[in-house]
């Protein structure tokens, strides 16, 4: 009995011996290539304001839980953009929502209860009447005691082609935020006009039925 515990007791620890050594191999960087020149510096939406994510779901108003600000850019605006690429961004990621004449306005919520003085869905309004909105108007740091940038928001919700017009020569992460393949084909057509250097700086991602839409 005892040579038969000592038996399976060798058993485990050669066992376990050669695990720990795959886990090390199958981790380590002997079978990885080797890493040349300086990370890619993705920014999200720009510079954004900073929110806590404790409790968050998908329907959670970000605006309502921000930390207090550090800077006066609002996400998904040309002047957060430039400010991104300004601090050494390679790739500046963006939302685009269809609007209600046929455009892209660059915006990342699903309504426009949360961040803006407007309700409803983007799709509801003109570029034009969207151009109109506070986009500041929801953001608050103390519960709604005071609102850092309410009324300074106003205009500041560009569209797809005045972003690709302020930075011809930029790289960008472009958000199609829902599952509807018509959205798809209408980004798909507006891309499909750009020259091929340009597109050569753009990459879209999203749902897999607009995604899949060709140019």
């Amino acid at each position: 009995m005892n040579r038969l515990r000592r038996a399976l007791r060798s058993k485990f620890v050669i066992f376990l011996v050669m695990l720990v050594a795959f886990l090390y191999v199958n981790n380590g960087p002997l079978f990885s290539k080797p890493r040349y020149g300086d990370p890619l510096l993705l920014a999200h939406r720009g510079l954004a304001q900073t929110f806590t994510m404790e409790g968050i779901a998908g329907d959670t108003c970000t605006a309502e839980r921000i930390y207090e600000p550090e800077h006066p850019y609002l996400e998904n605006t040309i002047p957060s953009m430039e400010a991104a690429f300004e601090a050494g961004a390679d790739v500046v990621e963006f939302d685009v929502r269809p609007t209600e004449d046929g455009q892209f306005a660059v915006f990342h919520d699903w309504t426009l209860d949360c961040r803006t003085d407007l309700s409803g869905l983007p799709s509801d309004y003109t570029m034009a009447e969207l151009k109109a909105a506070d986009i500041g108007y929801g953001y608050t740091a103390d519960q709604g005691q005071t609102y850092p940038f309410r009324s300074k928001g106003i205009g500041l919700m560009p569209s797809l082609e005045e972003v690709l017009a302020s930075f011809p020569g930029k790289s960008f992460l472009i958000h199609m935020k829902s599952n509807d393949p018509e959205e798809g084909k209408l980004l798909a057509s507006y891309l499909g006009k750009l020259p091929e250097g340009r597109l050569a700086k753009l990459s879209v991602y999203g749902g897999d039925e607009p995604v899949a839409s060709p140019l």
